[in-house]
Order: structure tokens, then sequence, then C-alpha cells
């Protein structure tokens, strides 16, 4: 129980601090790889939890997929952080005026929260004997959350399609690979045979 407890407080302490070096950090691609840092705390908070199958996705998917891309996709970036910057005096005021109102709020909503007698009673869920922690989440998932899965992948899908009709769309001033013309092409079009008299060379 303490090896567990400790364990606890370890990855939640790491997380805490990797997902403060995300916001604090003025290299993009070293925020990334302390969001990577931070992914892997979580994913061993849900290991705590008994959630191996979910630490699982969370270390494939978003370590391995997402923040993997964001790596890309910073590093291929130019960003000028000194242009970034500029604004910063500018918007600073409204920026203030936001995260006090956020605050207030937070505190209006901490300040009303109540604990309700039945939570204590809820704070365990009963393990069924012989059912595994993927088999009991993917009974849940595809039976009483059916339909709301089915409407998140649609809605994956749509994104896709946008995604793609955004990069896809015709713009002024960048050139196009086009198929057609390359296959339909002939020897004439991208040849010349240029006969080379002994003892001269070829001239342009």
């Amino acid at each position: 129980m303490i090896v567990a407890s400790l364990a606890f407080y370890l990855f939640a302490f790491m997380a805490v601090i990797g997902a403060l070096n995300v916001i604090f950090q003025r290299n993009p691609v070293h925020s990334v790889l302390w969001l990577i840092f931070t992914f892997f705390n979580a994913a061993g908070l849900f290991v705590l939890l008994g959630a191996e199958f979910v630490a699982m996705i969370l270390v494939v998917v978003y370590v391995g997929a997402v923040a993997v891309l964001f790596l890309f996709v910073v590093m291929m970036l130019d960003i000028n952080i000194v242009v970034m910057r500029e604004g910063f005096l500018r918007y600073m005021p409204i920026g203030a005026l936001i995260g006090v109102v956020l605050l207030v709020e937070l505190a209006l909503v901490f300040g009303g929260w109540a604990i309700s007698p039945e939570a204590s009673g809820l704070r365990t869920t009963p393990i069924v004997a012989g059912v595994s922690n993927t088999q009991a989440l993917g009974a849940v998932l595809y039976t009483k959350y059916a339909y709301l899965f089915q409407v998140s992948g649609v809605i994956l899908l749509v994104a896709m399609i946008g995604a793609i009709v955004l990069t896809h769309r015709r713009r002024a001033g960048p050139r196009r690979q086009t198929i057609e013309n390359q296959v339909n092409r002939s020897a004439a079009d991208t040849l010349e045979i240029v006969k080379v008299q002994t003892g001269r060379g070829v001239s342009l």
C-alpha cells in the first residue's frame, strides 16, 4: 500500500511538472517533448487505477502518434518566436482580464462544492470475477455507448475529409504534379538526339 501511494505521488508530481514545462518552455520542440513525458506519467496513473488498457492506448495513440505528429509539425514549421512575442504587451490586459474571470469562476465552483452522501458508495466499481479490464471496457463501450462511439467515428471521418479538402484546394502559385500529363507525354517532347561531330563539343 505504501509503494502504491508513493508511486501515485511520484507520477502525479511528475505529470504536473511536465504540464507546467509544456506551457513555460520557450522552444516549441521542448514543449512537445515535455508533453510526451506528461503522457507517460498519466499512463502510470492509469496503471495504478487498474485501467491497463487505457494506459496502453494513451501510450500507443497519444505518445506514438499524436505527440510525434506534433513534434514533426513543429520541427517542419519555421516559427519566428520574436514575431510571436511582439504582440504580448498589446494583448496582456485582455489576457489578464480573462484570467481573472476564470479564477473567479473556479472560486465560485469550488466554494460551493459539496460531497454527496451517496458518493462514498460510488468510488469503487464492483469487479466481476473472470472478466478482464479490457473485456469489461469493451462490453460497456460497444453496448451502452455503441451509438455514441459510432457518432464519434463519423465526426472524425468528417474532420479527416475536411482536412484533405483544405489541403488539396486549388491555390495560385504552388506547382502541382499532373499525373495525366506525365503519362501522356511522348519521347519527342522530352528527348533531343544530337549528333556530335568528332573533335567538337555540344553547344547548348
